[in-house]
């Protein structure tokens, strides 16, 4: 399987690729960010950025997902990750679909319509039969790309030693 077999497809505004060591500039800038990283326990550093990426790059090595690097179609820029993450909670392994998106062009859409991509890659690709997403109880931005893509709240869970809001739908 190539690694273009691999990616959701491209939406009408966005596209997907791998990260690569190259995209350190742009992660390291979105993962640094107060607002991006603000429903998270602190922001990240250049260094845990890299680090991102190569997680990113086992993922795709061990799983054939991850989290992809997202594109603007129409002008090639730099518009956040979204993606796949195994995640476990409480002791049970999950496929999560995950993003985030660069301040200045959050409110576009572009999480609702990446997320969308990859919830339609987990089902129609890869198999998945259940999909999740992992959100904070104050994001509520979050719980609406959750929502509008069909997942549903199904429980408040202890993730990381934080209480989290649990979203799922299940596949039929």
């Amino acid at each position: 399987m190539t690694s273009e077999h691999r990616l959701p497809a491209p939406t009408a505004r966005l596209g997907f690729r791998e990260m690569t060591p190259d995209d350190l500039d742009d992660m390291a800038a979105l993962l640094g960010d107060p607002d991006v990283m603000r429903y998270y326990p602190r922001t990240r550093t250049r260094e845990e950025a890299g680090r991102w990426i190569e997680a990113s790059l086992r993922s795709y090595a061990e799983h054939g997902h991850g989290l992809w690097l997202l594109t603007v179609r129409e002008t090639g820029e730099f518009a956040g990750n979204c993606g796949l993450v195994r995640q476990t909670i409480e002791g049970e392994d999950f496929i999560e679909v995950g993003y985030l998106v660069p301040t200045a062009l959050q409110g576009r859409g572009y999480a609702t319509e990446a997320a969308a991509a990859c919830r339609d890659h987990a089902r129609d690709v890869l198999g998945v039969d259940r999909l999740i997403s992992i959100i904070h109880p104050d994001n509520v931005p979050s719980q609406r790309v959750a929502e509008k893509n069909g997942l549903t709240l199904e429980r408040l869970a202890d993730f990381h030693g934080l209480p989290r809001r649990i979203y799922s739908m299940t596949f039929a």
